[in-house]
């Protein structure tokens, strides 16, 4: 069964309006779109005020004089204001929502060449949210003014998935915000990747208080940065970026440091201050180990989320700022609450949005773009250009990945790492020699010791005689596979891990069977590792 097609749209009182033989000279959008070959009107729905009672009926003889096919019905529609969006908007869904829709023998296209401005914003709006289940119709003159050529429609399907170029572009918006979050970092982590996915759509969307929580180190300072940046280029905030660490605010500092202070407010108050959330007003507030505040601070900071109004030391007056607060902390907010050093009602609020950052030590299969990406800012920063060359390479990955180390402070010891090799570098490369250097630098500095042979997971595994038994070059490659193994719950895990590079160039990807068949030729099994 062919559907009928009904229009829905505004009298044009200006566009539609003519009187006398000469209006036919006139394009006139309700008229035109009724006289096109493509498109049969069946029904044309015409809303309009009764001041414009007159226009309506020469508006619809003359329809019916050009397509004696279509029905045209005079829909009363008052306003008062037709400028006004929110009386408009009314309006019209209360149309909407009294109309009765019938999709199986209909199809709706929704006219937004008349009405006022405020008008074809509404219907659009409307459309777009189903509450007109139709398409738009565009309809444009003709290229010669003063003829007969009723000119030219376009329809708009507002089904994004129907425009592949558009869809294009949105998802190429998407990861270029997602990439920026990330750095520009290539990260191969999936669960890394799907929580980037996350706080990018949160960034964009929402207003509301964001906590970033994780270890000292995994990056929780330059990822709030970098929503700000995002947002920023997105003309979300018009405000600046306003850091601050709360673990070296104490006492009256802490409060005239975040509330601001009045001159005379207490000793050493000399002028007035207006206060860092004052500073943030209209752009982020980042408030770096928020655990740290003090009762004080935290009530005080729960007023100023919830109202965006707080009192500075020494005032009678309210200062207001509206921004948006990112927290981070490396504590258990839930623990500190239990403990009573933290307040429940302000965890309450900001924990809306509650993101954990892993460890680098959970993050092994990103190790190699993170030391692309420290070389690369090395170089931004003294101008001059470093690269491993591939053995050295090669031999800080797998140190990096193994049980030993420690990474206690996450990237900030991976940054000094390739910043002390980079540094030491003789003609802008970095050979084994500075990397064996490193290595044993980093073991003093975490405390760790490399076990001997015999002595290491293998005797733990295989026992010291049997270990012994084995080449050196099986030695040293299965103690770095078990110990990659240890580290993980599952063999897939482990095999995405070990397989990491090589697993880029194959169609079929079975890491966890090609893991499984390394461990049998030594006659091991995944479940008799230890973990």
């Amino acid at each position: 069964m062919t559907k009928k097609t009904v229009a829905i749209g505004f009298l044009g009182t200006t566009l539609d309006a003519g009187k006398g033989e000469e209006r036919w000279e006139r394009w006139r959008p309700s008229v035109s779109l009724c006289r096109q070959e493509d498109l049969l009107v069946h029904r044309f729905e015409l809303l309009h005020q009764a001041r414009h009672a007159e226009l309506m009926g020469i508006v619809g003889q003359d329809i019916r004089a050009v397509s004696p096919e279509t029905d045209v019905r005079s829909v009363p529609c008052e306003l008062r204001d037709p400028w006004d969006f929110e009386e408009v908007f009314a309006a019209l869904h209360a149309f909407a929502r009294s109309y009765r829709f019938d999709t199986d023998r209909e199809e709706y296209l929704v006219h937004i060449t008349t009405g006022s401005h405020v008008a074809q914003i509404c219907m659009f709006l409307l459309t777009e949210s189903r509450h007109f289940p139709a398409r738009l119709v565009q309809t444009l003159p003709p290229k010669r003014r003063g003829t007969l050529d009723p000119g030219a429609f376009q329809i708009i399907d507002l089904d994004l998935s129907r425009y592949d170029r558009i869809a294009m572009r949105f998802a190429e918006e998407r990861r270029e915000g997602l990439s920026f979050l990330k750095s520009g970092i290539e990260t191969r982590d999936v669960r890394f990747n799907a929580l980037m996915e996350r706080i990018e759509t949160v960034a964009i969307a929402a207003r509301a208080p964001i906590l970033l929580t994780g270890p000292t180190g995994s990056g929780k300072s330059l990822l709030a940065r970098r929503i700000y940046e995002l947002k920023k280029v997105r003309r979300q905030v018009e405000g600046g970026f306003v850091e601050v660490n709360c673990a070296t605010l104490r006492g009256d500092a802490a409060m005239s440091a975040l509330f601001g202070h009045r001159r005379g407010a207490f000793t050493g108050a000399l002028a007035n201050r207006p206060g860092l959330l004052r500073a943030a007003g209209g752009g982020v507030l980042f408030l770096d180990e928020i655990g740290e505040l003090g009762d004080d601070e935290q009530a005080m900071l729960l007023r100023a989320v919830e109202e965006k109004r707080f009192l500075p030391l020494g005032a009678d007056e309210e200062s207001e700022s509206d921004f948006q607060l990112i927290a981070g902390t490396n504590r258990d907010l839930r623990d500190e609450v239990a403990r009573g050093r933290f307040r429940e009602d302000l965890l309450a609020r900001i924990n809306l949005w509650t993101f954990e950052l892993p460890s680098l030590r959970e993050r092994i299969e990103d190790l190699e773009p993170n030391v692309a990406y420290e070389l690369e800012k090395h170089a931004r920063a003294t101008g001059k250009r470093v690269t491993f060359n591939k053995e050295a390479l090669r031999r800080f990955l797998v140190f990096a990945a193994s049980h030993e180390a420690v990474w206690a402070a996450n990237f900030r010891d991976l940054n000094a790492a390739i910043t002390r090799m980079a540094t030491l570098s003789a003609g802008g490369r970095i050979t084994e020699r500075e990397v064996e250097d490193e290595i044993a630098r980093l073991r003093a500095q975490w405390g760790t010791v490399r076990a001997p042979a015999g002595e290491t997971v293998l005797g733990e595994i295989l026992g010291a005689e049997r270990a012994e038994r084995l080449d050196r070059f099986d030695r040293v490659q299965l103690a770095d596979v078990l110990e990659v193994c240890r580290q993980y719950r599952t063999l897939s895990e482990a095999g995405r891990v070990l397989f990491a590079e090589s697993r880029t160039r194959r169609t079929r990807l079975n890491d966890a069977d090609r893991l499984r068949k390394y461990l049998a030729r030594f006659d091991l099994a995944w479940d008799d590792l230890p973990r």
